[in-house]
């Protein structure tokens, strides 16, 4: 395992006490002396203070009165015992060494010392109970610390053993009532850590002293942070000038979760004045804040201007109709977001009509979901229209679940999907069908093993002749309209559908073939491919 390098914020100049930029960087340090100081000073042959002297000569009794209880019992000196006398010696040994810290090269404090004997000094210190899972994959790109029940100090020993770890890159620690002081400790740690990019802090009670260090953070660029979660930290309408400000100029984040917190308007409108300046942040959501109409005009506005954000979650808002409004005129300039999210929203027929007019003239925006908002036929119907009309549309999937259609619909959207193959319009149930039988289809992966039979072929080489890339993973539009376009195997739209819901069954939005790979004969593993999924039907 790779050695800890020390952390960068520790300056010292000769004859000065140590300075220090901040206290987990103190923290830090003191670990660090705790565990080594005396032992390096040892191996160094530098001379030792009478402090020193004095640690050792209590060590060396200690160590030999241990010996002696060993050799009259070896049984008696039990794991608990040891790990006791080791922590009461390293306490002993950072006693009264104060001048010997002032001209100490910090480095040399580091040298020795792992990750995990760091993490396990600190837990010590703060009294914490050590995490076996974060020492057993502290070497690991990635740790699962959810729901640990860590605590502020329980963080805090973290952050220590954090600051200079050159392997974590992926860190989650949701759930874990850190506070305003965890926060801190966390933020402190990562003005010095160069390796942490994605990291998970919802639901950690963080109220406003825990933003502020948070957004103070991300206004100094001081991090490395690309994708920061912060769901559920009781953030008021009070925290969003911190944010709105340190989001303006921050260049590194890219995706960022600020949902179920309390924006309200006022923080939507300072949100929205964020949007118009930010030039890197691709992922943003701010479901469940309360941003209401006022808060989502000045987003849209502000969606204007922004050449970045790429996808939007706004669900669970009660933007209403001028809410969607706003969108609509932001959709006919904005040519970035593919990816936009109002449902829950109480958006009527009314408001879908206005969001239309941004649908009409977008050639960007690749997916709507507009579920559970009181549409009816006539919303559902005003929105596939815009569809039809605007030549550069790129709009594969339209969620619009909760709405009851008839036949009219259904033959409008069999007409726009001639002409739009990708298009996915997910709508409810379809009015009379419940009172009559519903029209029945062929099985379609039964009508490609005839086709695959007649032609002797297998299923991997029908997918290969529709992946344009050689990847062997389409991405679900472009399987759509492959096999839309494609006339030798006959399917219609709802049969392409339950096809692709049975390729990608976990709604990845795509159709992954490559375990294909090794079929060899060409009729019966084919059979084998189909008889599997006629098995996995429900």
């Amino acid at each position: 395992m790779g050695r800890p390098q020390a952390p960068q914020g520790f300056l010292m100049t000769a004859g000065q006490p140590l300075q220090w930029d901040s206290p987990v960087h103190r923290q830090v340090y003191e670990v660090a002396v705790n565990s080594s100081f005396t032992e390096k000073k040892k191996q160094m042959n530098l001379p030792l203070t009478g402090c020193d002297m004095e640690n050792e000569s209590e060590k060396d009794a200690d160590q030999n009165e241990k010996t002696s209880n060993t050799s009259e019992s070896p049984e008696s000196v039990s794991l608990a015992d040891a790990s006791a006398e080791k922590a009461a010696s390293a306490e002993k040994a950072t006693q009264g060494s104060d001048t010997d810290l002032e001209v100490e090269d910090p480095e040399k404090a580091f040298a020795g010392i792992t990750g995990a004997e760091l993490y396990l000094e600190a837990c010590r210190l703060m009294e914490v109970v050590p995490v076996s899972h974060f020492i057993q994959n502290l070497t690991k790109p990635y740790i699962n610390l959810n729901h640990h029940g860590l605590g502020p100090k329980g963080v805090k020993a973290i952050a220590i053993a954090l600051v200079s770890n050159a392997t974590v890159t992926h860190l989650e620690l949701e759930d874990n009532c850190i506070l305003a002081e965890g926060a801190i400790c966390i933020a402190e740690m990562l003005r010095e850590n160069s390796s942490l990019q994605e990291l998970n802090i919802s639901n950690n009670h963080l109220d406003t002293a825990g933003a502020e260090a948070i957004a103070s953070l991300l206004l100094d660029n001081m991090s490395y942070l690309h994708a920061l979660q912060l769901s559920g930290n009781n953030f008021g309408e009070e925290t969003a000038p911190y944010f709105a400000e340190a989001l303006m100029g921050n260049y590194q984040v890219k995706e960022l979760d600020l949902s179920h917190n309390e924006f309200y308007e006022k923080g939507g409108q300072l949100l929205g004045q964020m949007l118009a300046s930010n030039t890197t942040l691709e992922i943003l959501d701010l479901s469940w804040n309360h941003l209401r109409r006022k808060g989502t005009a000045a987003l849209g506005t502000g969606l204007r201007d922004n050449g970045a954000l790429k996808i939007l979650n706004l669900s669970w808002n009660g933007i209403g109709n001028e809410g969607a409004l706003a969108l609509g005129e932001a959709l006919k300039v904005n040519n970035v977001l593919v990816h936009l999210d109002i449902s829950n929203n109480q958006i009527n027929n009314e408001g879908a009509k206005k969001l239309c007019r941004g649908l009409e003239v977008n050639g960007k925006l690749k997916i709507l979901k507009m579920a559970n908002n009181p549409l009816t036929m006539e919303g559902a119907t005003a929105l596939v229209t815009s569809i039809r009309k605007n030549p550069k549309s790129m709009m594969e999937e339209i969620n619009i679940s909760n709405v009851l259609v008839n036949e009219t619909f259904i033959k409008l959207l069999d007409l726009v999907c001639q002409m739009r193959p990708e298009l996915h319009v997910i709508y409810g149930e379809v009015e009379g069908c419940i009172a009559r039988i519903p029209k029945q289809h062929p099985n379609p992966m039964k009508v490609i093993q005839n086709y695959l039979k007649e032609h002797n072929l297998r299923l991997w080489d029908f997918f290969r002749n529709i992946d344009k890339d050689g990847n062997m993973k389409i991405p679900v539009a472009a399987f759509r309209r492959a096999m839309m376009q494609q006339s030798s195997i006959p399917l219609d739209r709802v049969q392409i559908g339950e096809l692709v819901r049975k390729l990608d069954r976990n709604r990845t939005g795509v159709v992954d073939y490559s375990h294909l790979r090794e079929q060899k004969p060409a009729q019966k593993p084919v059979e084998g491919e189909i008889e599997e999924e006629k098995n996995k039907e429900p």
